[in-house]
C-alpha cells in the first residue's frame, strides 16, 4: 500500500535528488508528460489569442448545372394577385400532378355547381313533391338525378332518359350557359396541355453543354473556351451564345452585391448543325486577363454561359443555360476531335462530347504571356539574319567554306614594266576579248610582296 501511495503522489512532491526506484520513475515521467499535455501555465504579461473557427457557409450556384436559377422570391407584394391575372403563364408553370388535379376539380365542380340549380328549380317548380306534375326536367325527382343530368348535359352524353321540357324557360336557358361554359373549360385546358408539353424547357434539355469549361491556346492567345450541341437532328435557327461572370459578394452587414461582367466571344452567331466549340479571347478588357492558375484556384466566381435559338420545326424561341465554377475549368485541356467525315456524311461521336486532352499551357496570366512573348526577340531584326549588318566575308573565311559561292571578283592582272623593255602592246582583238587593268606599285614594295 505503502508503494502505491507512493506511486500516487503528484509530480511536484518529488525531489530531483531523491532516491526513487527505476518502474516509479517511469511511472511518474509518463504522469508528468500527461500533465503537460493537460495544462499549460500562462502567464499575466503573455500574449494568448485564442483561434476561432469561423463556420464557412456552402456557396450555392447562382445557376445550376441544368439551367434553373437558385434564386427563391420572399414577401412579393401582391403575390397571389399576380399568379391569378396571369393564369395561363401559371398553369404552365406549375406541375402536371397539380395541373391535373386543378383541371378534374374544374369538370367536377362546374357538374355540381349546375346540378345544385337544377335541383333547386326542381323544388321551385313542384317536380319533386308532386310526381304528377309536368316537370321542368323529365326523370329530375331528387339531387342525384339533377347532378346526373347536368353531368350528361355538359359532356353530351344523351342516354334518353332525361331531357328538357319546353314549358321551363328557365331550366332551358340554365342548359345553354351551361354549354357555352363547358365550352370554355375545354378549349382552356386543350390549350394548357397542347402549350406545356411544348414548353421551351423541354427543347431546353436537348441542347446540352459540356460539363467542364477548358482553357488553353488557339492561334498563340489564351483563350476560354466550351462546347455546346444538339442532341436533336432537327436544325436551330438564329443562335446566339452569351457568357457572363457572376460575382456574389457579401458585406459583414449582411449586404450581398451581385455584379455581371460580360465575356466578348469570338464567334457569337453560331449555326448549331454540328458540336461547336465557343471561344473567349483573354485579351486586355476581359475580366480573366490578370488571371494565373493559381489565381484561378483561389478566385470565387461563376462563369453563366447561354445560348438562345429558334427551333426550326416549331418556330419557337429557347434559350438552354449552365454555370461553370472555378474547380470546374480546367487548364490547359483541349476538347476531343468528335466529328469523322465518311464517304457519305459527317459522323459525330457524342460520346467525345465531354472529353478532354492536357496540352502544354502556360501557367501564368495572359498579361504576363503577353508581355514575354513581345519580349521575345524576332528572327526578323535578329543580326544573324540581317544583311546590312553581317560583314563582308574575307578571302580565308571562303577558303575554309569551300560549299559557300560567293559572287567571283572582277579579276586584275599585275604586270611588272621593266624600264629597258618596251612596253607591250596588245592587237585591238584580244583587246575586245579580254581587259586587264594595269596597276602601279609603289616603290616600297618588292616583287615578293606582290
Amino acid at each position: 500500500m505503502e508503494d502505491m501511495h507512493s506511486a500516487a503522489k503528484p509530480c511536484s512532491d518529488v525531489q530531483p535528488g531523491s532516491d526513487v526506484p527505476a518502474a516509479d520513475s517511469d511511472f511518474i515521467l509518463i504522469r508528468r508528460l500527461w500533465n503537460m499535455q493537460k495544462y499549460i501555465s500562462v502567464s499575466p504579461n503573455d500574449d494568448v489569442a485564442a483561434k476561432t473557427k469561423r463556420p464557412q457557409h456552402k456557396k450555392y450556384r447562382y445557376v445550376r448545372k441544368e439551367g434553373h436559377c437558385n434564386v427563391v422570391f420572399r414577401h412579393v407584394p401582391e403575390e397571389w394577385m399576380l399568379f391569378v391575372t396571369d393564369i395561363f403563364t401559371t398553369l404552365i408553370e406549375i406541375r402536371w400532378r397539380v395541373m391535373f388535379l386543378i383541371f378534374t376539380l374544374s369538370y367536377i365542380l362546374s357538374w355540381l355547381f349546375f346540378g345544385i340549380i337544377y335541383w333547386v328549380i326542381a323544388l321551385a317548380h313542384g317536380d319533386i313533391r308532386d310526381i304528377l306534375n309536368e316537370p321542368c326536367v323529365y326523370n329530375v325527382r331528387s339531387f342525384t338525378a339533377a347532378f346526373l343530368f347536368s353531368l350528361e348535359t355538359q359532356t353530351t352524353i344523351g342516354y334518353g332518359y332525361r331531357g328538357m321540357a319546353d314549358n321551363c324557360m328557365i331550366a332551358i336557358i340554365l342548359v345553354v350557359i351551361q354549354d357555352v361554359v363547358s365550352c370554355f373549360i375545354d378549349t382552356f385546358i386543350i390549350g394548357i396541355v397542347v402549350a406545356k408539353m411544348a414548353s421551351a424547357r423541354k427543347r431546353a434539355q436537348t441542347v446540352g453543354f459540356s460539363n467542364r469549361a477548358v482553357i488553353n491556346l488557339h492561334n498563340g492567345y489564351l483563350c476560354l473556351s466550351w462546347r455546346v450541341g444538339d442532341f436533336r437532328r432537327n436544325h436551330l435557327v438564329e443562335g446566339t451564345a452569351c457568357a457572363q461572370i457572376v460575382r456574389a459578394t457579401v458585406h459583414t452587414t449582411g449586404k450581398v452585391d451581385v455584379t455581371y461582367e460580360d465575356l466578348v466571344i469570338q464567334q457569337s452567331a453560331i449555326v448549331l448543325v454540328t458540336p461547336t466549340t465557343i471561344f473567349h479571347k483573354i485579351e486586355s478588357g476581359s475580366p480573366l486577363y490578370k488571371m494565373s492558375l493559381v489565381d484561378l484556384r483561389k478566385a470565387d466566381f461563376e462563369l453563366v454561359v447561354s445560348f438562345t435559338y429558334t427551333d426550326d420545326s416549331t418556330g419557337m424561341l429557347h434559350q438552354s443555360r449552365t454555370s461553370y465554377t472555378p474547380p470546374e475549368i480546367l487548364w490547359g485541356h483541349l476538347f476531343q476531335e468528335m466529328i469523322r467525315v465518311s464517304r457519305r456524311f459527317y459522323r459525330v461521336d457524342y460520346i467525345l462530347f465531354n472529353h478532354t486532352a492536357k496540352v502544354l499551357v502556360p501557367e501564368v496570366s495572359a498579361e504576363e504571356y503577353e508581355l514575354k512573348k513581345h519580349m521575345r526577340p524576332s528572327p526578323r531584326h535578329s543580326p544573324r539574319h540581317s544583311p546590312r549588318i553581317s560583314p563582308r566575308p574575307s578571302p580565308r573565311t571562303q577558303r575554309k567554306n569551300p560549299q559557300d559561292k560567293p559572287l567571283k571578283p572582277p579579276t586584275v592582272t599585275v604586270e611588272l614594266v621593266s624600264d629597258r623593255l618596251p612596253e607591250p602592246t596588245a592587237s585591238p582583238s584580244q583587246a575586245e576579248t579580254k581587259h586587264h587593268d594595269t596597276l602601279t606599285l609603289p616603290n616600297d614594295l618588292t616583287s615578293n610582296e606582290v
